[in-house]
């Protein structure tokens, strides 16, 4: 069976009904990466032997003919983010370059317990950190849609291997876009959920308040195949939710008729590309034709987004990133002769520049005398943010925006210029910082035949309405 265009739906029937086997069919999936990864670089660690004794159970069952679970021989691949037993996670950074993690982050844990094969670890922006798949301390990935432009980031690796069929579906993390963003630029579908629907337990910590984990898919059924099997409350994350799981694939197929669909202008402004205004424009036409109601809405304190992010996130990653230093796990600079030398050489030799540069501004943003004027008023307007969205949600059911300002870009385009890199995120930021669920789903393409990508927001914990909308849209484009 070619790995070409195969949903979830569509790989666990093969199996189900024995047309294909979950070894044949995992062995084709290897066949496509050995292929054609070398020009693309979305994987950085295969777990064959591990994905073949999955695939061996998988095929056991539905010999017996025993009712397959929902993600029964299905192939899947995790970004590089979240712990894998026994199987190499860096991160995307040399420091942790040989680090085999002696334990299963939930949500694999969950996927692998629903009947997913996993096939390997994906690349990604170090530490989760980037808008364009290039801080990786190993390679960059490439936009499989066009070779000279970048995926989008940092959950590069999982959009660009869902996008070539490298994979039927995908997990990635997102803090400012990271699902989103890469999502619209490779033309696939990226869910983030709300804040606490899934656990993030096993996930390596970037800013810890705004990590999420979710789904790279080709459709946005599959989306919420996934998002059911990763969902729910978790006793190893405190901060995972104690929220009854709806049944988000029979949600789909309520209308949506009558809903109503905010449009914020904050959104249309300075700096929108011509042809991705066109085509979400189309978008939001098309959901009017489907019986939406569109209702403008106003989300004033838009325009604080992108410094109110970049305060709290570098100051949680200054935290977080402190545990990196070569005396627990990890690289150690070999030559130090101090514990100070140690320390400094190990973070020098083993971080990237970005990484660097986040570290150092969230250092100096949390540091005395600079507390109250950057963390403190950073959290004061992120309260702002989300009261805008609380606002909103009394007058609509969901908000559609663009993804991206922009297409994908090329790639060495930005990577000298870190501000137009973060303004990137202008339009996915504001969800993370306010802990609401988003999803962006494909919308038309430009000229040179580059996919644009329909953001929907939603409220807290209603991933079904967007999840809704989305596949409404979805089917009648």
């Amino acid at each position: 069976m070619e790995p070409k265009s195969l949903t979830i739906d569509a790989a666990r029937s093969a199996v189900q009904q024995r047309t294909a086997s979950a070894i044949s069919l995992t062995e084709s999936f290897y066949a496509r990466i050995q292929n054609d990864d070398p020009k693309i670089g979305a994987y950085l660690t295969l777990c064959k032997e591990r994905a073949l004794a999955k695939a061996a159970e998988i095929d056991t069952l539905a010999e017996k003919g025993e009712r397959l679970p929902l993600l029964g021989g299905v192939p899947v691949a995790i970004k590089d983010v979240m712990v894998t037993k026994g199987v190499r996670t860096t991160a995307g950074s040399k420091i942790l370059g040989n680090y085999i993690p002696p334990y299963d982050c939930t949500a694999v844990a969950r996927l692998e317990a629903a009947g997913a094969i996993v096939l390997g670890k994906l690349n990604c922006d170090e530490f989760a950190m980037g808008s364009s798949n290039e801080n990786s301390a190993w390679k960059p990935v490439h936009n499989p849609r066009d070779l000279s432009r970048v995926p989008g980031g940092s959950s590069g690796g999982a959009a660009a291997a869902v996008a070539a069929d490298m994979a039927v579906a995908a997990l990635g993390s997102d803090t400012g876009g990271s699902i989103r963003q890469p999502a619209s630029f490779c033309g696939v579908v990226g869910l983030m959920p709300t804040y606490g629907r899934v656990s993030r337990y096993g996930l390596i910590a970037f800013a810890s308040s705004l990590d999420h984990i979710g789904p790279l898919t080709k459709t946005v059924r599959d989306a919420a195949t996934v998002l059911g099997v990763i969902a729910g409350r978790d006793p190893m994350d405190s901060t995972s939710a104690e929220v009854p799981v709806p049944d988000y694939v029979t949600e789909l197929e309520k209308p949506v008729h009558g809903l109503k669909i905010g449009v914020a202008k904050e959104y249309f402004g300075e700096g929108l590309d011509t042809e991705v205004r066109k085509s979400v424009e189309a978008a939001i036409q098309k959901l009017a034709d489907l019986g939406c109601e569109i209702v403008e809405v106003s989300l004033p304190h838009t325009k604080y987004a992108i410094p109110t992010y970049y305060i709290v996130a570098t100051a949680e990653a200054s935290a977080n990133l402190a545990r990196f230093d070569g005396v627990r796990y990890g690289f150690r600079a070999p030559e130090a002769r101090t514990l100070s030398a140690m320390y400094r050489c190990t973070r020098d030799l083993g971080f990237g520049a970005e990484v660097k540069r986040r570290i150092m501004l969230g250092t100096y943003a949390l540091s005395a005398g600079y507390y109250d004027a950057y963390y403190l008023k950073a959290q004061r307007v992120r309260t702002l943010l989300t009261r805008d969205f609380e606002e909103a949600f009394k007058k609509v059911d969901a908000i559609v925006t663009p993804t991206s300002p922009t297409p994908a870009f090329k790639l060495g385009e930005k990577v000298d210029d870190p501000l137009a890199m973060y303004l990137a995120d202008i339009y996915t930021v504001t969800a993370d910082l306010a802990g609401i669920p988003g999803i962006s789903v494909p919308c038309g393409e430009t000229r040179e035949k580059l996919p644009i990508g329909l953001q929907i927001l939603g409220k807290h914990f209603d991933e079904a309405t967007i999840l809704r909308v989305a596949h409404a849209y979805e089917q009648a484009a």
